[in-house]
């Protein structure tokens, strides 16, 4: 579960401790409790790294602004645990990081070393995790028993549902970035308009980017809203999404409380099956690019994949001109289905035609391009039963109230941001 959303001030104060004893720099007091200059500096390097944005000063100091108020919530969710007698288990974070692997198509045990690779402390990705699986469970025991869904709200959304039988239907990814106060609306404004720079330019992948950034529910899923209608979301939101083509990003939009940022990947009319269960074989092929990489080494490697790119006439000759180039990695998947895929190669994908390769895009550090070889169409779907709508209207009701929670351990905290 890589869904936090990173928010923050940045107004650092040093104290020091006794000759004999190690310098402590901190960030935050929160009540109590204390966020250092280290706990901060290991969130910006997971996100960055985890995201497949550019770790620079000027990205680094961009983000930190978010990122610090993001630990800030995180103390005060421990704290409000801590006060409920709320825990997490070592299993249930080792069930997090099985998860985070099978996510991104590593082998079990195979985290360790693809951190290390990244240059990413794994006990910063611990802490997070830590502080996602103990909130939940605080919102379990003190916000689930208030959700309540009428038979109203599921016959309405029954009918608006059947009303939209006829209207093409979009597969759409958003991120969210909530705005608090009207004081952080600025903030956030620059925050959405640098992720939405950094992933039109190829600086850095949605999925990815969603699940650290955006404080929807469909963080977790990488942003995936799946299949909707224009009934079915903000007004504003729908009128930007009738513009867009399949592969392309909105620009931030403000609507319904933040900023969103879209992303369309298909469009279909009712009736068509769910891509996700689109069986597919395909040649897969990439490259990693060490953080640092000087920009000779971008140029040769762009100038090499758009030659594989040229020479790929059939899947074959596409995996033999990769190896031939010398990438490190080509993999031949057969009859694999969509859901199965990472999220990134799952969205390429499914935007192909058989025989078409992909351009180059963002991988957890790297770049890869994929070709599709095969694509056996899914069947044609069921509409959603009333329990199925009753379920999504009642996380809708839960998120609203966890955010409020939330507002509430904020408002009632002492919080001294040092500088």
């Amino acid at each position: 579960m890589w869904n936090r959303v990173l928010i923050g001030l940045i107004l650092c104060f040093a104290v020091f401790a006794p000759a004999a004893a190690q310098e402590v720099r901190i960030a935050a007091t929160v009540n109590d409790g204390v966020i250092t200059t280290d706990d901060l500096n290991n969130r910006i390097t997971l996100i960055l790294k985890s995201s497949g944005i550019q770790d620079s000063p000027e990205n680094r100091q961009r983000l930190a602004t978010r990122i610090l108020r993001t630990l800030i919530d995180e103390k005060l969710e421990a704290q409000e645990a801590k006060h409920l007698n709320i825990t997490v288990s070592p299993d249930d974070v080792n069930q997090s990081l099985t998860r985070i692997e099978r996510q991104n198509n590593l082998a079990k045990g195979g985290l360790d070393k693809y951190l290390e690779g990244l240059g990413v402390s794994k006990p910063a990705l611990i802490d997070q995790l830590t502080a996602s699986l103990t909130w939940n469970k605080v919102i379990q025991a003190r916000v689930m028993q208030d959700v309540t869904v009428t038979d109203q709200e599921v016959a309405d959304a029954l009918k608006r549902l059947k009303e939209s039988d006829t209207t093409p239907q979009s597969q759409v990814t958003e991120i969210f970035l909530a705005v608090d106060n009207p004081s952080q609306d600025e903030e956030v404004k620059r925050l959405a308009d640098r992720l939405e720079e950094q992933m039109r330019t190829g600086g850095g992948n949605f999925s990815s980017i969603a699940q650290q950034f955006s404080q929807s529910p469909t963080a977790a899923d990488g942003g995936s809203l799946g299949w909707i209608t224009p009934s079915e979301i903000n007004p504003a939101l729908a009128q930007a999404l009738a513009t867009m083509k399949p592969g392309e990003l909105s620009p931030p939009i403000r609507a319904g409380g933040g900023y969103y940022i879209l992303g369309l990947l298909d469009r279909r009319l009712p009736g068509q099956g769910n891509p996700d269960d689109t069986l597919m074989s395909l040649v897969e092929a990439g490259a990693p690019v060490p953080p640092n990489a000087p920009v000779e080494f971008r140029q040769r490697l762009a100038k090499a994949l758009q030659e594989l790119v040229q020479a790929g006439t059939s899947c074959p000759a596409f995996a033999a001109a990769a190896h031939k180039i010398g990438l490190p990695f080509v993999k031949n998947a057969d009859n694999v289905k969509a859901v199965s895929m990472s999220a990134g190669v799952r969205r390429i994908a499914l935007t192909l035609t058989v025989g078409q390769i992909s351009k180059p895009f963002a991988v957890q550090g790297g770049v890869g391009l994929v070709m599709l070889c095969d694509r056996k169409n899914p069947p044609t779907p069921q509409p959603p039963t009333a329990d199925q709508v009753r379920d999504t209207i009642g996380r809708e009701h839960l998120d609203v109230l966890a955010r409020r929670y939330l507002r509430d351990l904020r408002r009632d905290a002492y919080v001294d941001i040092r500088g």
